[in-house]
């Protein structure tokens, strides 16, 4: 059986040296004491894997050796990076840490159970060299006295995929990253309930967090389908602030439908007189990997999606 610590076949290094190029033109290089490079990627399906090179069309999952190492490229271009879709399973996440070495860390929380749960776990991998844990890790829970303020109580039950808050630390710096994957649901309309409580929770406590001078940035999969369609009504009604580079129309998130918007950066910037972002903003973006991905095997788009994702990641560069 073939090891992830193996060294691959020549057509898979040949494929790793086109994509280690392409990053290093479209994302930003990690600058010591300098910048901050923060993402968010819904890496479809990310739990088992099957252990070859190349997986053929009797093998499940698709997910094969070669993809985990074009995800691990992906991933090590970040200073912290949340995923989401994490399964049950984390064979897939456990070759990807051992790619990214002793440097790198994880934290991860149990898995959501029950059908709408979707057996998924949220995840947070780190360049230990660049962020450490600052001591704060949960999930946030509705207090009892929002249930009237929230439109047909509609989060009684909680949300459906609680969101996963950790602290990091940059040198004197901390910050909160709140990573979400919201339910999809029947219709945007349904949406709109979860990612209302879900916005006045974060508005809440970055009003008390400013004190302490820690940013709190909310990031993920939203399930937001159009710019507008819910974005308006939720995050920016409550003064969530998502930066123009990440409104931009060709700053897609989907691989298969450029008009979605599903993941999201966001943060306070101070408006109408809540908190404000004390890191200063530089640029953000998505990465598309799918020319370069995998890219000498021939796979249409739906297969690249079960070996790599059909999301794109984002990502946001601060300066500190």
């Amino acid at each position: 059986m073939n090891s992830i610590t193996d060294i691959p076949p020549i057509e898979v290094r040949e494929n790793l040296d086109l994509l280690r190029a392409d990053l290093h033109q479209k994302i930003p290089s990690k600058k010591l004491d300098q910048n901050l490079l923060i993402a968010t990627w819904n890496i479809r399906a990310f739990g088992n894997l099957t252990r070859k090179w190349d997986s053929d069309d009797h093998d499940s999952p698709k997910r094969d050796l070669h993809s985990i190492m074009c995800i691990t490229e992906i991933i090590k271009k970040f200073d912290v990076i949340a995923v989401q879709e994490v399964k049950d399973n984390i064979r897939a996440l456990r070759d990807t840490l051992k790619l990214l070495g002793n440097d790198w860390s994880l934290i991860l929380t149990d898995v959501n159970k029950g059908k709408v749960g979707n057996g998924e776990r949220m995840a947070y991998l780190f360049d230990t060299r660049r962020v450490q844990l600052s001591g704060l890790a949960g999930e946030l829970v509705v207090p009892e006295e929002w249930e009237n303020e929230i439109k047909d109580n509609a989060l009684t039950k909680q949300f459906v995929r609680s969101p996963y808050a950790v602290s990091f630390q940059s040198g004197d710096h901390t910050f909160i990253l709140v990573t979400l994957h919201i339910l999809y649901g029947s219709s945007p309309k349904s949406r709109i309930q979860e990612l209302k409580g879900i916005a006045k929770w974060l508005s809440s406590w970055a009003n008390s967090m400013n004190a302490y001078h820690h940013d709190l940035i909310a990031l993920g999969d939203f399930n937001i389908d159009e710019r507008g369609d819910l974005l308006d009504k939720t995050f920016l009604s409550e003064g969530l602030y998502v930066p123009p580079e990440l409104q931009n129309i060709k700053v897609t998130r989907s691989i298969f439908d450029k008009t979605k918007y599903y993941d999201q950066i966001a943060w306070f910037d101070g408006s109408p007189n809540g908190p404000k972002l004390s890191m200063d903003f530089l640029n953000a973006g998505n990465y598309d990997f799918v020319p370069f991905a995998l890219q000498n095997r021939g796979l249409t788009k739906n297969s690249l999606s079960w070996h790599i994702s059909d999301h794109y990641p984002l990502w946001v560069e601060f300066k500190v």
